[in-house]
């Protein structure tokens, strides 16, 4: 007998409301590191689809642009982890006012996200509630099987049974990545926990995790001056500032852009000093269990699992508390 695999039943519902609708746009919703998810998840649009064009949107800019594209014809995808991010909940309203499907992914189903959307997908977030998960319920996973459901219904591909193999082996592949870069952090932590500038890197599908990394980790809990580079882009100005003292964190991941990952790679060890370029690269782990044509989008996700832990590290030796130590994050309500 073949085992199936079916999507989160949240995900399933909401593929089930899109029959009989015309569907010519996505929009991709959100802000902070939910926005990071967003990333990733038109980079596998993009890459599977022929029918379905899409957008990422900061959620205040997408009301405030108001897209001419959004019409009864749309699926907005929203993300906030508590479901309490005014401006996304604002964004859910906007579009459906605009008569477009809004889908919204949050780990509180009771939000005014929540209740403000047409269908609530709901996940898991260790970093908002403390308690560890399995990384098939995060909002990457989440998220991505919406993707291929899309896919699927306006496409024809169908892959959601590998990517439900894939993420069932995801955790043990975050789990063996720790352990891999464990020492490597070990190493770099002391020299990196000194610094007042840390700057992260990547393409592709890894681009959402350094943007993430940069503004919501190393600026935000800890105070670091940080700035997320594409690792092209880096060609293009950003690679002004490089020298022997600055410190960079790339992350190299698997998918088709990996090459320009390789090339900033080569200049940032031409240029700068290798005790300040932290390397993550994903070649190093095991993804035993996860299908191929699944590694590049899952990449991210290690990415960003095992640097936290990193996040950590630094945080020991500067000091200087995670996210208790935020001075406006969750303490101010009147901006």
């Amino acid at each position: 007998m073949t085992e199936t695999f079916l999507p989160h039943p949240d995900v399933a519902a909401a593929l089930k409301a899109l029959d009989g609708r015309k569907t010519d746009h996505v929009f991709f919703v959100a802000c902070g590191g939910s926005l990071s998810i967003m990333y990733p998840a038109k980079f596998m649009l993009d890459q599977l689809s022929n029918s379905l064009p899409s957008d990422v949107y900061n959620a205040a800019e997408f009301t405030h642009r108001a897209p001419k594209r959004l019409t009864s014809n749309s699926v907005v995808i929203l993300c906030s982890m508590t479901g309490t991010t005014a401006e996304t909940v604002a964004a859910a309203a906007f579009a459906r006012k605009a008569g477009a499907l809004t889908i919204s992914l949050s780990v509180e189903p009771q939000s005014p996200l929540g209740q403000g959307s047409d269908h609530l997908v709901s996940f898991e977030a260790p970093y908002t509630t403390g308690v560890p998960i399995d990384a098939k319920n995060s909002n990457y996973a989440r998220i991505y099987q919406i993707v291929l459901g899309l896919v699927q219904r306006y496409d024809g591909v169908e892959r959601m049974g590998a990517l439900m193999r894939s993420l069932d082996a995801l955790q043990s592949v975050i789990d063996k990545a720790q352990e891999v870069l464990a020492p490597r952090f070990d190493q770099y932590a002391p020299h990196f926990a000194k610094q007042d500038v840390i700057y992260t890197m990547a393409s592709g599908a890894s681009y959402g995790a350094a943007y993430s990394y940069a503004n919501c980790v190393l600026m935000e809990m800890q105070w670091i001056n940080s700035y997320p580079i594409h690792a092209n882009e880096f060609f293009h100005g950003a690679f002004e500032v490089l020298d022997k003292k600055r410190c960079y964190i790339l992350m190299k991941g698997l998918d088709d852009t990996r090459p320009l990952e390789d090339r900033a790679e080569a200049f940032l060890l031409r240029f700068g000093s290798p005790e300040n370029i932290l390397v993550v690269d994903a070649t190093k782990f095991d993804f035993a269990g996860v299908d191929e044509m699944f590694r590049g989008a899952l990449a991210p996700l290690v990415f960003f699992d095992t640097l936290w832990r990193f996040a950590y590290r630094l945080a020991d030796l500067r000091k200087h508390e995670m996210m208790e130590a935020r001075r406006y994050m969750k303490k101010l309500n009147d901006y």
